[in-house]
């Protein structure tokens, strides 16, 4: 019909929004994309809880959102927001027990992890550790970025900008890896610019990793298996045994000598 919009259902959105229902909301906000993502990692750690994203707000100010049964809520913000503080970089925390229907639909806490889940792709830098640098400045960002990948065996994933001029750099590899590259990267930014903030996550959850951002260039698409529409059975002919009794049996006789 004209002038409405045409909106296709989806079939599983109703059972997320079931699974959703009557969870509680947590949200614990950080003034660098470094420190949201050690919050959220600690978040994820401290309780059974599901991270639905970030919401990135401008001026540097990033907040991680957090979802499930309200002990489980009050417990990672309490661990994100200690976590948060001890960067130096906490601004608020929220924990709301049971959100209605109308913060659902209009705000970013429900279903983006799911939706980015169900992708069908994957990265070829996942289960390794995570390495974040952030810099006030893009070319104090490059110029650690060219430092932290000559200085030890790791892969520049992504970067990301959150407003005042910080931009941070994402990089994976191998947990020693990700160290040294990470302090090489440090000295660099600050020689260049200004450094503020740097963090290192040995063990990323799957949780965790979903939510940061990844260059299209190690993202892998699952291809389908090519098989055909139908299989011909290939026709089996019958063989009529002979009927045994009927059969001469010839038995060999010795002979003597």
């Amino acid at each position: 019909m004209d002038g409405q919009i045409d909106r296709k259902i989806d079939p599983d959105r109703s059972q997320r929004q079931e699974y959703f229902k009557d969870t509680a909301l947590g949200l614990v906000s950080t003034k660098s994309f470094p420190a949201i993502v050690g919050t959220a990692d600690m978040m994820l750690k401290s309780a059974g809880v599901i991270l639905v994203g970030y919401e990135k707000i401008g001026s540097g100010h990033c907040t991680a959102i957090v979802r499930g049964r309200i002990s489980d809520v009050r417990l990672a913000v309490e661990a994100g927001a200690q976590t948060a503080e001890q960067f130096g970089q906490f601004v608020s925390k929220l924990v709301i027990p049971r959100p209605l229907a109308n913060l659902e639909v209009v705000l970013p806490i429900g279903f983006r992890l799911t939706e980015l889940s169900e992708s069908g792709s994957y990265s070829r830098l996942s289960n390794q550790a995570i390495g974040l640098l952030e810099t006030r400045g893009f070319p104090a960002m490059v110029g650690a970025c060219d430092a932290m990948l000559k200085s030890a065996d790791v892969h520049l994933a992504a970067y990301e900008k959150i407003g005042a001029g910080l931009c941070t750099a994402i990089i994976r590899g191998a947990v020693a890896d990700v160290a040294v590259a990470v302090e090489a990267g440090m000295y660099e930014a600050e020689r260049i610019g200004e450094l503020n903030a740097v963090m290192v996550i040995p063990r990323p959850l799957e949780d965790l990793e979903q939510t940061l951002p990844l260059a299209s260039c190690w993202i892998e698409h699952r291809k389908p298996v090519m098989m055909p529409v139908s299989v011909k059975e290939k026709e089996q002919e019958l063989i009529e045994l002979p009927d045994l009794e009927k059969l001469r049996v010839y038995v060999e006789e010795e002979v003597e000598r």
